[in-house]
C-alpha cells in the first residue's frame, strides 16, 4: 500500500478547470443518490434509529418560568415512578461553548434560567413512557425575576457600528425620488424532518455519540469541552441526518444529556426530542423589524442606499440574523449605510436557519426596491439592471463571477414578462391576478475541509467526516471521485459522518460541497498524479476512463497499475482569493400570484429561479436544493410565523399543525428552476458555488411584490396572511 501523506491546498489563486477535461462524464449529471433506495426503504441508520442493549430512555426537563432562578427540585414523585433510574442536574447540560461556530447551544451555567423552555434537567428511565411522565411530575421552585420578552418593545439593546460608505445622509437629502419603508418579518423555526436525538455510550473513558448533528469536526471538539475530555476519546456518528437548515450546526442539550447520563448510568442512553420540544428549545430564526431606504435620480440611477434592522438574542450570545447582509453588493450608489441593533431578550435563544440574513432580509429589501420602480414610473426589472455594481460597493473587491444580469434577463424572456400589465388591472372572476421579480444573492464561502481517497483496481473509497443532511453529499462526492479516477459511480464508495474519519467542513452556510468537495478532488488529483507515473506518462496527459489508464501512447488498466491499495488525504483552506475577489451566487425569482379579493386567499401560480452558481455537481440534487428553497420562500412570504405567549415567551405554535410550512396545496405545479452556465476560478478547485440558500434568498420577495402588482396594495408586515392582505384591500 502506498500513502500520499496530506497535503494542505491554500486558496490563493485562480484553479484551473481540471473538471472540463476529464472524460468520465459523471460530473454534472442527474445521478441518483446512492443513499436513496436505503432512505425510502426505512434502513438508513438515523440517530434515533440505533438501538443498543440496554439502552435507558432520558426525557428533557424544561422551565417554565422566562427568567430567574431554581431554588428547589423535589425529585421524589418521579423517581417512585417504576422503571424511573435517575432524575440528572449537571451544568454541564446546558453548557455547550460555540467553538466559534454561530448555532450552537447557548451558554449558560448552574441554576440561572433564561428562557421558557430551557432544559434544566434529564429524567431517565427503563422506557420512554415513564421519563415523560416523571418529567411532567417533577416539582421545581422558583425565583422569578422580570423578563423581557417582546422584542418590539424591549429596551434593552446593543447597537452596532455602521456598515457603511460613502455620505448616505448627504446624498439622500439630495436624491430627487425617495422611497422610505418599514418591515416586519416573525420569528420562524428550522422545522426540519428528523427531530434532534441522541443516543450515548460509554466504553472505559470514551464515548461514543450517535446523534443528528450538521458539523461532526466541530460538534466533536463541542462535546469533548462540555464533558470536559481529550476529543480523542470522543466519536461521533451521523451518517445520516434527516434535514437541519442550521438547526443541527452546533451540539444540543439532547447530546450533552445523554453523555452525562451515560456516564453516570454505566449504560447507554437515548434522548430524542418531540415535535413540541424542539420549537421550544432549538435555536430559531429572529424576528426582525426592517427599515430600507432608496434614493434616486429621476433616470431611476440609485444614489442611496440603507438597511437597518432590529433582532433579538438572549444574554450572552453573540449571534445576530445578518439582515443586510446581501443588500451591501447587491445594487451600486453613492451613499450606503447598514446598522443592526440587538435586542437582549428572555425567549428561545436565535441562531443560524437557512440563509440567515438573505431569508428576511431580501424580503424586504427587493420589495422596497419595487416601490422605488413604482415611484419612477419605471419597470421593476428595468431599475435592477440598471444599478448593478462593477464591484462590491463596500470594499470595492471585484466579483470573482457573476452573471446577475443574465438571471434577469433570461428569467424574464422564460417567464414572459414583456407581457406584463398595469398593476392591479387583471383579474378571473373574484381572483386578482400578479407577477413579480426579485434579485437573489448569497454569499459564497470555502470552509477548512480534509479527505481521503483510497484506490484499489478499479474501485474506491471516499472517507470524510463530511455529513449528507438531505443535501446530496453521498452523490456529488461518488460523482467527483468517479470523474477524476475514470470509474463508473458505482464503483465508488462514500463513508461520511464518522469523526474518526479526516475532518471536514461539515453541512452549512452552503459551503459543504465547496470544501468538502475540493478537498475530495485535491485527493484524488494527487493519485492521478501517482497512476500517471505508474503508468510512464506526465499527469497532464493522462486520461482515464470506464477503469483504463491512457497517456502518451501508453494504456493499462487500473486493475493492473493498483493491484494493492493507494491512497492520500488532503486539505483545503481559504487564502489570497477571499481577499482579492468577492465571490456570491446569484439569481433571479419570477413569480405569479392570483389574491381573492373576498376572502384575502393568495394562491401561487407559478415559480421561476434562474441562478448562477458555478459549476454544477449534481443537476437532480442541485435543482432539488433550489426547489426546497423557493418553496420556503413561499412560507416566508404567506405562512411560517412562530408566535408566543407574552406573558412569558413561550411559543404557542409547536408542532407542524400550528406552525404552517407549505403544502402540497400551497405549492405550485408550475415550478421551474434554471442553472446558467458558469465557472468560478477563484472560488475552489472545483469551480462551485453554495446552491441551498440562494433558492429560498428572494424567493419570498418575487411573491410579495407579485401580490403587489395583482392588486396595487402592499403589506408590510410578513407573513401576508389572509386577515392582513383584505385590510390593505380595505385600506
Amino acid at each position: 500500500m502506498k500513502d500520499h501523506f496530506q497535503d494542505h491546498f491554500t486558496m490563493d489563486s485562480p484553479q484551473p478547470r481540471l473538471l472540463d477535461e476529464t472524460k468520465q462524464g459523471v460530473i454534472g449529471t442527474p445521478m441518483d443518490r446512492p443513499d436513496g433506495p436505503l432512505k425510502v426503504s426505512g434502513t438508513a441508520d438515523y440517530a434515533a434509529d440505533h438501538t443498543p442493549e440496554n439502552v435507558a430512555h432520558g426525557v428533557l426537563v424544561r422551565a417554565t418560568i422566562a427568567r430567574g432562578r431554581i431554588t428547589g427540585m423535589d425529585r421524589d414523585a418521579a423517581l417512585a415512578i417504576h422503571g424511573v433510574l435517575d432524575v440528572i442536574t449537571d451544568p454541564r447540560m446546558i453548557r455547550n461553548p460555540a467553538q466559534g461556530m454561530a448555532g450552537a447551544a447557548p451558554v449558560q451555567t448552574g441554576d440561572a434560567v433564561h428562557y421558557h423552555g430551557q432544559p434544566i434537567a434529564v429524567v431517565v428511565a427503563e422506557t420512554f413512557e415513564a421519563a415523560r411522565d416523571a418529567a411532567q411530575r417533577l416539582s421545581i421552585k422558583y425565583e422569578t425575576e422580570e423578563a423581557a420578552v417582546c422584542p418590539q418593545t424591549t429596551p434593552d439593546t446593543e447597537t452596532d457600528e455602521p456598515t457603511a460608505a460613502g455620505d448616505f445622509e448627504a446624498v439622500w437629502a439630495e436624491a430627487d425620488v425617495r422611497v422610505d419603508r418599514d418591515y416586519t418579518t416573525p420569528s420562524q423555526a428550522a422545522a426540519a424532518m428528523e427531530p434532534h436525538a441522541a443516543i450515548a455510550e460509554w466504553h472505559g473513558d470514551s464515548v461514543t455519540l450517535r446523534s443528528a448533528l450538521q458539523m461532526v469536526r466541530f460538534n466533536k471538539a463541542e462535546l469533548a469541552d462540555t464533558l470536559g475530555i481529550d476529543a480523542s476519546k470522543v466519536r461521533i456518528l451521523a451518517p445520516y441526518v434527516g434535514g437541519g437548515f442550521g438547526s443541527k450546526l452546533g451540539l444540543g442539550p439532547e447530546a450533552a444529556a445523554a453523555a452525562i447520563a451515560a456516564q453516570k448510568l454505566g449504560r447507554p442512553v437515548r434522548v430524542v426530542m418531540t415535535r413540541q420540544n424542539v420549537f421550544d428549545t432549538v435555536l430559531r430564526r429572529s424576528e426582525t423589524a426592517q427599515r430600507v431606504r432608496f434614493g434616486a435620480t429621476k433616470d431611476g440611477r440609485i444614489t442611496a442606499i440603507s438597511h437597518d434592522d432590529r433582532v433579538s438574542n438572549i444574554e450572552g450570545e453573540g449571534f445576530s440574523e445578518p439582515v443586510s447582509q446581501a443588500s451591501q453588493f447587491l445594487y451600486s450608489a453613492n451613499g450606503l449605510s447598514f446598522t443592526q441593533t440587538v435586542a437582549k431578550t428572555s425567549v428561545t435563544p436565535t441562531g443560524s436557519v437557512r440563509a440567515p440574513g438573505e431569508a428576511v432580509g431580501m424580503l424586504a429589501f427587493e420589495a422596497a426596491l419595487d416601490e422605488l420602480a413604482e415611484a419612477l414610473d419605471m419597470d421593476p426589472l428595468d431599475v435592477r439592471l440598471k444599478n448593478l455594481p462593477e464591484k462590491h460597493p463596500i470594499d470595492g473587491r471585484p466579483f470573482s463571477a457573476r452573471r446577475l444580469a443574465d438571471c434577469l434577463t433570461e428569467g424574464a424572456a422564460c417567464f414572459g414578462w414583456s407581457d406584463r400589465w398595469q398593476a392591479g388591472t387583471r383579474r378571473e372572476g373574484d381572483w386578482l391576478i400578479g407577477i413579480g421579480v426579485a434579485s437573489a444573492a448569497r454569499s459564497n464561502m470555502l470552509v477548512k475541509s480534509s479527505a481521503r481517497v483510497r484506490l484499489t483496481g478499479d474501485h474506491a473509497i471516499v472517507e470524510t467526516d463530511m455529513t449528507d443532511i438531505g443535501t446530496g453529499t453521498y452523490a456529488i462526492l461518488a460523482q467527483i471521485t468517479a470523474e477524476m479516477l475514470g470509474l463508473p459511480a458505482a464503483q465508488v464508495t462514500v463513508r461520511l459522518g464518522d469523526s474518526d474519519l479526516p475532518g471536514a467542513s461539515g453541512s452549512g452556510g452552503s459551503f459543504g460541497a465547496n470544501s468538502a468537495g475540493s478537498a475530495v478532488f485535491l485527493a484524488a488529483k494527487k493519485l492521478r498524479a501517482e497512476i500517471a507515473e505508474r503508468l510512464g506518462c506526465d499527469a497532464d496527459t493522462l486520461t482515464l476512463q470506464n477503469g483504463q489508464a491512457r497517456g502518451e501512447n501508453r494504456e493499462a488498466s487500473l486493475a493492473a497499475l493498483v493491484p494493492e491499495e493507494i491512497r492520500a488525504e488532503a486539505t483545503i483552506k481559504g487564502g489570497e482569493t477571499a481577499k482579492s475577489h468577492f465571490s456570491s451566487g446569484f439569481g433571479a425569482h419570477f413569480a405569479e400570484v392570483a389574491v381573492n379579493e373576498w376572502t384575502g386567499e393568495i394562491r401561487v401560480r407559478r415559480m421561476l429561479g434562474v441562478m448562477s452558481m458555478g459549476r454544477i455537481l449534481n443537476e437532480k440534487t442541485a435543482r432539488s436544493q433550489a426547489l426546497g428553497g423557493m418553496i420556503w420562500g413561499i412560507g416566508a412570504a404567506l405562512t411560517e410565523e412562530m408566535q408566543h405567549d407574552p406573558r412569558d415567551g413561550h411559543f404557542v405554535t409547536r408542532d407542524l399543525a400550528n406552525y404552517h410550512v407549505p403544502a402540497h396545496a400551497d405549492v405550485p405545479g408550475d415550478m421551474q428552476v434554471v442553472f446558467l452556465e458558469e465557472r468560478d476560478d477563484w472560488a475552489n478547485p472545483i469551480q462551485t458555488k453554495g446552491i441551498g440558500e440562494l433558492g429560498i434568498s428572494g424567493a419570498g420577495a418575487a411573491i410579495i411584490n407579485a401580490i403587489s402588482h395583482a392588486t396595487g396594495k402592499r403589506v408590510y408586515d410578513y407573513p401576508v396572511l389572509p386577515d392582513r392582505m383584505l385590510e390593505a384591500l380595505e385600506g
